[in-house]
């Protein structure tokens, strides 16, 4: 099934609304997944006290901070080719097929980098918010590539058909399949507006090499505020550019 507009509209909450209830799993679920699959790796001898059960767990949230930082490149490389105001548009562009950088090996190249931050991010979470995490993201991505592949399929007709067939829909091939199409990346842009992750990625770095919940909790709940009220901002600046807009075309004259 394919996500309605209200779903594709407001994504962002969405997606924010599976890792909170991933997050909320600890309620009834107090085994962080980390420490989970410590023990299970480590056999009956685990000791959590011990300093061979802490190198365990720092080399599990190592993998954790490196899928994060997986995942930021892949939309950061994807933001790059496909504009950051189209990647945190609320509404579905349709003007133009884009099949250069990372669309050349996978359809959804984001989305593909958020099932990476999931997995990585739920790491973070207790055994069961990790598999509500991966899980949920998984099925609310496919209803938005739903949604996404029907509108574009419609608008672009035969040549999305082709792209269709050509280039895998989630899971990136290990080479391109399609021809480079010269578009020119805008890394500035691509980094700027993925700029949270990259926080993210960072913030799980210190956690693999600390270990402090004080200090990871501190930068993602500052970074994340820092994040709402830039999306406060640009959605006012979108709005009135609108209204501006719409206000020349109104008092131009007729031709």
């Amino acid at each position: 099934m394919r996500a309605t507009d209200f779903e594709f509209r407001y994504r962002f909450w969405f997606i924010s609304l599976i890792f909170g209830l991933a997050f909320s799993c600890y309620a009834f679920d107090h085994v962080n997944a980390a420490v989970a699959l410590a023990k299970l790796l480590a056999g009956r001898g685990f000791d959590m006290n011990s300093l061979a059960a802490r190198q365990r767990i720092q080399i599990l949230f190592a993998l954790s901070a490196s899928l994060v930082i997986a995942a930021a490149w892949m939309r950061t490389w994807g933001s790059a080719y496909l504009r950051a105001e189209v990647v945190h548009d609320s509404a579905l562009r349709t003007e133009k097929l884009v099949a250069d950088g990372p669309f050349r090996y996978v359809r959804n190249p984001l989305y593909f980098g958020n099932l990476l931050l999931a997995a990585g991010v739920g790491l973070f979470t207790c055994r069961t918010g990790w598999f509500v995490l991966v899980i949920g993201q998984l099925l609310f991505l496919r209803r938005l590539i739903e949604r996404e592949e029907t509108v574009l399929r419609e608008a672009q007709g035969e040549a999305y058909r082709e792209y269709l067939a050509a280039v895998p829909r989630l899971w990136p091939a290990l080479r391109p399949h399609m021809p480079a199409g010269g578009t020119q990346p805008r890394w500035l842009q691509g980094f700027l507006g993925e700029g949270w992750m990259w926080i993210l990625a960072l913030d799980s770095l210190l956690f693999a090499w600390r270990l402090s919940l004080p200090l990871y909790y501190g930068v993602l709940w500052v970074s994340a505020a820092a994040y709402f009220l830039r999306w406060i901002v640009m959605r006012s600046l979108r709005r009135r550019n609108s209204v501006r807009a719409a206000r020349r075309e109104s008092s131009a004259p007729p031709r």
